[in-house]
């Protein structure tokens, strides 16, 4: 007859048995993720503004080989490449949506994916996009502040500027609010939606790469660039 000490000493082994085939089912069981794998469900890689990479630079040949695209080519996805693109979807029936989507690829005669994009603008591109005309449009109308983010944005895409928006809202002597410490001031509100409008291809401008304040310089090269539009106080100037 099994005494009451034996039987509490068979319910403790049972006990540690049972614990540590638990420990070995956990260690050795994977659950299945629930999370797609790589490539599943994903959606494509497609040019569009803020873009750089080989596939734009091929976009941008063949559109100003047919007369779309005017401007140099840099493999910069900015608004006259993305103007460029609705013009073409437009004339080929397309949804005019600026993005070089993989039908409008197909009608310019491209692969999709053709080229390794850099990807879209960068929260601090962004940011500093802001900071800049906030600096430089303060006191501007909306559509003037939007029109000073163009210029930067315009410049990005002119093979005669930096390639990026830090290159060119820092390239030496570009920008006064640079050298009077004015792009350290506080960003207003208006100048951070006019840089995402920017950035959304909005171009008051008309493809402009200077701006200048007749009443604030006596600059004669700036003087004689030919002027495309005035809005608020600056003059847009090719």
């Amino acid at each position: 007859m099994i005494s009451r000490e034996q039987t509490s000493n068979l319910i403790k082994l049972a006990v540690l048995i049972l614990i540590n085939l638990c420990i070995i089912c956990f260690a050795f069981y994977q659950v299945p993720s629930s999370s797609p794998s790589a490539g599943q469900n994903s959606l494509p890689v497609v040019s569009q503004f803020g873009s750089q990479s080989e596939e734009v630079t091929q976009i941008q040949i063949r559109l100003k080989s047919w007369g779309y695209f005017s401007g140099s080519v840099t493999g910069y996805y900015g608004s006259q490449t993305t103007d460029a693109v609705k013009q073409f979807q437009k004339q080929h029936g397309l949804s005019p949506s600026g993005i070089a989507d993989q039908k409008t690829l197909e009608l310019i005669g491209l692969p999709s994916g053709s080229g390794a994009s850099s990807g879209s603008i960068s929260e601090s591109d962004l940011q500093l996009l802001a900071r800049i005309i906030s600096a430089e449009a303060r006191g501007e109308p909306y559509i003037g502040q939007v029109a000073v983010g163009a210029v930067v944005l315009n410049r990005v895409e002119s093979s005669s500027f930096p390639d990026s928006i830090s290159g060119v809202v820092y390239q030496p002597g570009a920008f006064t609010a640079i050298t009077d410490g004015q792009i350290h001031e506080a960003v207003t509100d208006s100048a951070r939606r006019a840089a995402r409008e920017a950035l959304n291809g909005s171009d008051p401008t008309g493809g402009a790469l200077y701006y200048y304040n007749p009443d604030k310089t006596s600059n004669r090269w700036i003087r004689s660039r030919p002027v495309i539009t005035q809005i608020g106080q600056h003059l847009f100037c090719s």
